[in-house]
């Protein structure tokens, strides 16, 4: 293997993301063949001994990106204080070490969930600043107006904060709910839901169906399946040009 960045090779061991592993070079915490390493050396890891706090850099196995259909009532954590079920739970237990979800999705909503191993993958699919979409149907009560949807469309505040622009358009109408497809480049706490309650419609039922351009597709609900690389890399490799295009 040849030279690399100390941070791409730690990010690709899954401890962290890039830039975590910046700041773990910039605080002393990382040693190349016993010598402190300092952010910007590089290292051959199948020649160089790379150590973090002591503990030897192993390589990563195949990198994991595997897709959830979350139900309702599992909690986007890799454990719980109160005992109930989390995603990690819907995984055979040869599967679960090493994974943690990307992002959330609230107990009461269900949908698309990524878990990974990989912290730059991770990284890439929170932080606002790379503009990755996630697509959600949302039944609402009531039929909305074309008003209320501008609204929702061009942002509304939430905790002193106008929330980003998002697409929103109704996919059906009923008497007494109305089924939407929301696209949102930002994820807040419960954001889809306060919203719709701001405009006087409470959610009904809440669904990721996808992230990027991930698609939940026919998955059942409580399973997964495992990604292959090309469904998920140009994730991590694209979001460098499109975050460096925004500033």
């Amino acid at each position: 293997m040849t030279r690399q960045r100390l941070q791409k090779l730690i990010a690709a061991a899954g401890l962290c993301s890039r830039r975590r592993g910046e700041e773990w070079l910039e605080d002393g915490r990382v040693t190349v063949d016993g010598r402190v390493a300092t952010l910007g050396d590089q290292a051959d890891p199948d020649h160089q001994l790379i150590e973090v706090d002591g503990v030897p850099l192993t390589s990563a196995q195949e990198p994991r990106v595997l897709l959830l259909n979350k139900p309702v009532g599992v909690i986007c954590s890799c454990r719980d204080p109160q005992g109930r079920a989390t995603v990690l739970d819907c995984l055979p237990p040869s599967e679960r070490p090493g994974l943690h979800p990307v992002g959330r999705l609230d107990a009461d909503s269900r949908g698309a969930l990524l878990l990974t191993d990989q912290g730059e993958l991770t990284l890439k699919l929170t932080h606002p600043r790379y503009s990755h979409a996630k697509t959600y149907r949302v039944l609402v009560r009531g039929i909305p107006s074309s008003k209320a949807l501008r609204y929702w469309r061009d942002g509304l505040e939430l905790d002193g904060r106008v929330t980003r622009a998002a697409r929103v358009r109704c996919l059906q109408s009923r008497s007494a709910s109305s089924l939407l497809e929301v696209e949102l480049k930002e994820g807040r706490n419960r954001q889809i839901r306060r919203v719709a309650e701001l405009l006087g419609h409470p959610v009904i039922d809440l669904q990721r169906v996808a992230i990027d351009d991930i698609q939940l597709d026919d998955l059942a609900e409580g399973s997964w399946r495992r990604l292959d690389t090309p469904e998920w890399a140009h994730i991590v490799d694209d979001s460098v040009s499109r975050s460096v295009g925004q500033s």
